[in-house]
Protein backbone atom coordinates (compact mmCIF):
# COMPACT_ATOMS: atom_id res chain seq x y z
CA UNK A 1 0.00 0.00 0.00
CA UNK A 2 2.67 2.10 0.84
CA UNK A 3 4.50 2.02 -2.76
CA UNK A 4 1.20 2.22 -4.18
CA UNK A 5 0.66 5.67 -2.26
CA UNK A 6 4.30 6.53 -3.62
CA UNK A 7 3.21 6.28 -6.80
CA UNK A 8 0.34 7.91 -6.46
CA UNK A 9 2.10 10.57 -5.53
CA UNK A 10 4.20 10.78 -8.40
CA UNK A 11 1.06 11.52 -10.52
CA UNK A 12 0.58 15.18 -12.34
CA UNK A 13 -1.90 17.27 -11.06
CA UNK A 14 -3.10 17.46 -14.41
CA UNK A 15 -3.68 13.62 -14.03
CA UNK A 16 -5.20 13.22 -11.10
CA UNK A 17 -7.62 16.27 -12.45
CA UNK A 18 -8.41 14.07 -15.60
CA UNK A 19 -9.22 10.91 -13.26
CA UNK A 20 -11.42 12.56 -11.26
CA UNK A 21 -13.13 13.98 -13.69
CA UNK A 22 -13.19 10.75 -15.80
CA UNK A 23 -14.71 8.90 -12.59
CA UNK A 24 -17.22 11.89 -12.68
CA UNK A 25 -18.08 10.87 -16.36
CA UNK A 26 -18.60 7.37 -16.14
CA UNK A 27 -21.19 7.85 -12.78
CA UNK A 28 -23.04 10.67 -14.94
CA UNK A 29 -23.11 8.56 -17.22
CA UNK A 30 -24.81 5.14 -15.33
CA UNK A 31 -27.25 7.82 -14.12
CA UNK A 32 -27.68 9.04 -17.74
CA UNK A 33 -27.23 12.57 -16.45
CA UNK A 34 -26.42 15.33 -19.65
CA UNK A 35 -23.35 16.50 -17.30
CA UNK A 36 -21.37 13.27 -18.20
CA UNK A 37 -20.57 14.96 -21.64
CA UNK A 38 -18.87 18.02 -19.85
CA UNK A 39 -17.00 15.82 -18.06
CA UNK A 40 -15.39 13.54 -20.25
CA UNK A 41 -14.72 16.79 -22.49
CA UNK A 42 -12.71 18.54 -19.80
CA UNK A 43 -10.57 14.86 -19.17
CA UNK A 44 -10.02 13.69 -22.43
CA UNK A 45 -8.58 17.04 -23.20
CA UNK A 46 -6.18 16.74 -20.30
CA UNK A 47 -5.23 13.55 -21.45
CA UNK A 48 -4.86 14.02 -24.97
CA UNK A 49 -1.67 15.83 -23.79
CA UNK A 50 -0.69 13.56 -21.51
CA UNK A 51 -0.69 10.99 -23.60
CA UNK A 52 1.28 12.74 -26.73
CA UNK A 53 3.95 13.19 -24.50
CA UNK A 54 4.15 9.74 -23.46
CA UNK A 55 4.43 8.56 -26.55
CA UNK A 56 0.83 6.95 -26.80
CA UNK A 57 0.03 8.43 -30.32
CA UNK A 58 -3.31 6.84 -30.62
CA UNK A 59 -4.93 7.41 -27.48
CA UNK A 60 -3.87 11.14 -27.92
CA UNK A 61 -5.42 10.72 -31.33
CA UNK A 62 -8.59 9.25 -28.95
CA UNK A 63 -9.36 11.64 -26.28
CA UNK A 64 -9.28 14.22 -29.20
CA UNK A 65 -12.42 11.78 -30.55
CA UNK A 66 -13.74 11.79 -26.92
CA UNK A 67 -13.91 15.30 -27.15
CA UNK A 68 -15.70 15.62 -30.10
CA UNK A 69 -18.29 12.82 -29.09
CA UNK A 70 -18.70 14.31 -25.98
CA UNK A 71 -20.66 17.39 -27.77
CA UNK A 72 -22.09 14.52 -30.29
CA UNK A 73 -23.06 12.21 -27.45
CA UNK A 74 -24.55 15.72 -25.80
CA UNK A 75 -26.93 16.27 -28.88
CA UNK A 76 -27.57 13.07 -29.23
CA UNK A 77 -29.06 12.81 -25.98
CA UNK A 78 -31.27 15.74 -26.39
CA UNK A 79 -32.43 14.91 -29.24
CA UNK A 80 -33.64 11.65 -27.88
CA UNK A 81 -35.63 13.63 -25.62
CA UNK A 82 -38.97 13.20 -27.93
CA UNK A 83 -38.69 9.23 -26.95
CA UNK A 84 -40.99 8.32 -23.87
CA UNK A 85 -39.61 5.70 -22.01
CA UNK A 86 -40.59 4.65 -17.97
CA UNK A 87 -38.49 5.59 -14.91
CA UNK A 88 -37.78 3.42 -11.84
CA UNK A 89 -41.20 4.67 -10.04
CA UNK A 90 -42.74 3.48 -13.16
CA UNK A 91 -43.63 7.05 -14.51
CA UNK A 92 -43.00 8.08 -17.63
CA UNK A 93 -39.93 10.17 -18.37
CA UNK A 94 -38.92 11.85 -21.92
CA UNK A 95 -34.77 11.06 -22.69
CA UNK A 96 -32.80 8.61 -25.39
CA UNK A 97 -33.86 4.86 -24.88
CA UNK A 98 -31.71 2.16 -24.59
CA UNK A 99 -31.11 -0.07 -27.11
CA UNK A 100 -30.05 -3.49 -27.86
CA UNK A 101 -28.31 -4.61 -31.31
CA UNK A 102 -28.52 -8.72 -31.83
CA UNK A 103 -24.91 -10.41 -31.62
CA UNK A 104 -24.63 -10.66 -34.92
CA UNK A 105 -24.08 -7.24 -35.32
CA UNK A 106 -21.62 -7.29 -33.11
CA UNK A 107 -19.62 -10.17 -34.18
CA UNK A 108 -19.71 -8.19 -37.48
CA UNK A 109 -18.32 -5.20 -36.44
CA UNK A 110 -15.97 -6.98 -33.73
CA UNK A 111 -14.10 -8.91 -36.85
CA UNK A 112 -13.98 -5.84 -39.01
CA UNK A 113 -12.34 -3.67 -36.36
CA UNK A 114 -10.15 -6.30 -35.34
CA UNK A 115 -8.45 -6.24 -38.52
CA UNK A 116 -8.09 -2.26 -38.53
CA UNK A 117 -6.28 -2.35 -35.30
CA UNK A 118 -3.81 -4.96 -36.49
CA UNK A 119 -3.30 -3.32 -39.59
CA UNK A 120 -2.99 0.33 -37.54
CA UNK A 121 -0.63 -1.45 -35.35
CA UNK A 122 1.81 -2.72 -38.06
CA UNK A 123 1.94 0.87 -39.48
CA UNK A 124 2.43 2.51 -36.05
CA UNK A 125 5.08 -0.08 -35.21
CA UNK A 126 6.88 -0.29 -38.49
CA UNK A 127 7.07 3.89 -39.22
CA UNK A 128 7.03 5.12 -35.82
CA UNK A 129 8.41 5.36 -32.48
CA UNK A 130 5.22 4.52 -30.54
CA UNK A 131 5.58 2.26 -27.81
CA UNK A 132 3.66 -0.74 -27.42
CA UNK A 133 1.90 -0.04 -30.79
CA UNK A 134 -0.63 -2.99 -31.14
CA UNK A 135 -2.28 -2.60 -27.60
CA UNK A 136 -2.76 0.78 -28.10
CA UNK A 137 -4.20 0.26 -31.12
CA UNK A 138 -6.26 -2.38 -30.21
CA UNK A 139 -7.43 -0.28 -27.07
CA UNK A 140 -8.40 3.02 -29.34
CA UNK A 141 -10.15 1.61 -32.23
CA UNK A 142 -12.36 -0.53 -29.65
CA UNK A 143 -12.70 2.49 -27.77
CA UNK A 144 -14.43 4.73 -30.83
CA UNK A 145 -16.26 1.79 -30.83
CA UNK A 146 -17.96 1.60 -27.94
CA UNK A 147 -17.72 5.84 -27.08
CA UNK A 148 -20.02 5.74 -30.12
CA UNK A 149 -22.36 2.76 -28.46
CA UNK A 150 -22.81 5.17 -25.38
CA UNK A 151 -23.99 7.96 -27.44
CA UNK A 152 -26.44 6.34 -29.12
CA UNK A 153 -27.19 4.42 -25.45
CA UNK A 154 -26.98 0.56 -27.00
CA UNK A 155 -26.90 -1.24 -23.79
CA UNK A 156 -23.67 -3.40 -24.60
CA UNK A 157 -21.70 -0.79 -24.82
CA UNK A 158 -20.65 -1.59 -20.81
CA UNK A 159 -20.11 -5.52 -22.24
CA UNK A 160 -17.25 -3.36 -24.77
CA UNK A 161 -15.63 -1.45 -21.73
CA UNK A 162 -15.36 -4.09 -18.86
CA UNK A 163 -12.49 -5.64 -21.76
CA UNK A 164 -11.41 -2.23 -23.16
CA UNK A 165 -10.66 -1.29 -19.69
CA UNK A 166 -9.04 -4.83 -17.89
CA UNK A 167 -6.32 -3.69 -21.21
CA UNK A 168 -6.05 -0.44 -20.48
CA UNK A 169 -5.30 -1.53 -16.62
CA UNK A 170 -1.96 -3.24 -17.55
CA UNK A 171 -1.25 -0.56 -20.44
CA UNK A 172 -1.37 2.50 -18.53
CA UNK A 173 0.75 0.76 -15.37
CA UNK A 174 3.49 -0.16 -17.67
CA UNK A 175 3.40 3.37 -18.80
CA UNK A 176 4.13 4.76 -15.75
CA UNK A 177 0.43 6.21 -15.22
CA UNK A 178 -0.32 4.76 -12.45
CA UNK A 179 -3.14 6.77 -10.98
CA UNK A 180 -4.82 6.08 -14.35
CA UNK A 181 -4.48 2.29 -14.31
CA UNK A 182 -6.10 2.70 -10.68
CA UNK A 183 -8.77 4.47 -12.64
CA UNK A 184 -9.60 1.90 -14.78
CA UNK A 185 -9.81 -0.40 -12.44
CA UNK A 186 -12.59 1.67 -10.84
CA UNK A 187 -13.83 1.74 -13.88
CA UNK A 188 -14.15 -1.88 -14.69
CA UNK A 189 -16.33 -2.26 -11.70
CA UNK A 190 -18.48 0.49 -12.79
CA UNK A 191 -18.67 -0.57 -16.11
CA UNK A 192 -20.21 -3.88 -14.43
CA UNK A 193 -22.93 -1.67 -12.52
CA UNK A 194 -23.48 0.37 -15.61
CA UNK A 195 -24.28 -2.68 -17.43
CA UNK A 196 -26.27 -3.97 -14.63
CA UNK A 197 -28.23 -0.52 -14.29
CA UNK A 198 -29.21 -0.30 -18.17
CA UNK A 199 -30.15 -3.44 -18.37
CA UNK A 200 -32.65 -2.61 -15.78
CA UNK A 201 -33.93 0.26 -17.69
CA UNK A 202 -34.36 -1.39 -20.91
CA UNK A 203 -36.32 -4.30 -18.90
CA UNK A 204 -38.44 -1.98 -17.67
CA UNK A 205 -39.05 0.08 -20.39
CA UNK A 206 -40.11 -3.28 -22.92
CA UNK A 207 -42.73 -4.19 -19.85
CA UNK A 208 -43.90 -0.87 -20.21
CA UNK A 209 -43.98 -0.78 -23.77
CA UNK A 210 -45.84 -3.70 -23.95
CA UNK A 211 -49.74 -3.51 -23.96
CA UNK A 212 -51.63 -4.63 -20.60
Amino acid sequence: MDRLLELLALSSPAELVAVSLAIAYVILAIRQSLWCWPAAAISASIYTVLFFTGRLYMESVLQVFYVIMAGYGYWSWVQGKATVEADEHGRRAQTLAISQLRWQWHAYWGIALLAISLLLGFTLNRYTNADMAYIDTLTTVFSFFATFLVARKVLENWLYWIVIDVVYIGLFWVKGYHATALLFVVYVIMAAIGYWRWRQDFQRNLAYAQPS
